[in-house]
């Protein structure tokens, strides 16, 4: 699975470890997350991601 990076604060979201905080568990690729899902440290959405 292959890994995002928030392109606006440089958070990378990983699929192995999810984003417990955020309700997404761990194994979770990122095409499987929710549109409405924010980046857990700047709030970007999810279309300001991009592969890392």
């Amino acid at each position: 699975m292959e890994k995002w990076r928030c392109t606006i604060c440089g958070y990378e979201y990983d699929p192995e470890n999810g984003d417990p905080d955020g309700g997404i568990a761990p194994g979770t690729p990122f095409e499987k997350i929710p549109d409405d899902w924010k980046c857990p440290v700047c709030g970007a959405s999810k279309d300001q991601f991009e592969k890392a």
